[in-house]
Parts: structure tokens; sequence; C-alpha cells
């Protein structure tokens, strides 16, 4: 639900950038962390054991001696 109110309020921005002659802005960090978002809500095992599995990686490198 969320993923479609923001497809559509990016579509009306591009609506209206358009009408001004404005070219639309680029927003990447903002579309990756909205993919992140959705990949995870559709599958959350697996960002689960990605999570995980980099919060080991990092602990075992990370880890105080």
């Amino acid at each position: 639900m969320a993923t479609q109110d923001t497809q559509r309020k990016q579509n009306q921005n591009t609506v209206a950038a358009n009408r001004r002659g404005v070219s639309e802005e680029v927003h990447p960090m903002d579309d990756i962390v909205d993919y992140l978002r959705t990949y995870a809500r559709q599958k959350p095992e697996t960002a689960a054991l990605v999570c995980i599995g980099i919060g080991f990686v990092l602990g075992w490198r990370l880890k105080p001696w």
C-alpha cells in the first residue's frame, strides 16, 4: 500500500515538474532506502539473514582483543 502511495506521489511530482519545465531531481539515497524497505517487506527471512550475516562478520572482524 505504501509503495503505491509513493509511486503515485512520484508520478504527480514528475507531471508537475514537466508542466513547469523543470527536470526531475534525482534522490539516490531515498530510492535505495525505499527499495530496501520494499525488499525487506517482501522477503523478511532473507533480509533478517543478511543482517545477521553482516553483524556476525562485523563482530568477528571488529572484536576487541
